[in-house]
């Protein structure tokens, strides 16, 4: 029987991030759903499962720091990587302690990105 396919979700206020990383993570064999903002990215959480959550750091109204407390306690077993174009040691650091799976800089090798993600979903993609 044949793993289902990671399910990712992409959380970025930046739409060409967010297609970019479709884009990739789609070519190995990832299904991605891309959302521009916290909200309805916690909503669709509620409707379907995701085994993980890639998010950018700073947005307009829920900032990632508290996407990530909130997706770790509703679904512990979510692994979560962050991405900033604003990275400081302290915001890595509080990103760690609120249990992060890893944190990238912008820009970020995708290559590095995809590994991480390997790493945490403890499986190879395609």
């Amino acid at each position: 029987m044949q793993a289902q396919p990671p399910r990712i979700m992409v959380i970025d206020d930046e739409k060409v991030v967010g297609d970019m990383l479709r884009i990739h993570l789609t070519k190995h064999g990832c299904v991605v759903e891309t959302f521009l903002s916290a909200a309805p990215a916690l909503a669709r959480l509620k409707e379907t499962s995701f085994d993980l959550v890639v998010t950018d750091f700073k947005m307009k109204g829920m900032d990632g720091m508290e996407l990530l407390k909130t997706v770790k306690s509703l679904y512990p077993d979510i692994q979560v990587i962050m991405i900033t174009a604003f990275a400081h040691l302290d915001t890595a650091i509080e990103a760690f302690r609120g249990q992060v799976h890893d944190f990238f800089p912008k820009p970020f090798k995708i290559k590095d990105l995809i590994e991480s993600i390997q790493r945490a979903l403890g499986r190879s993609l395609a």
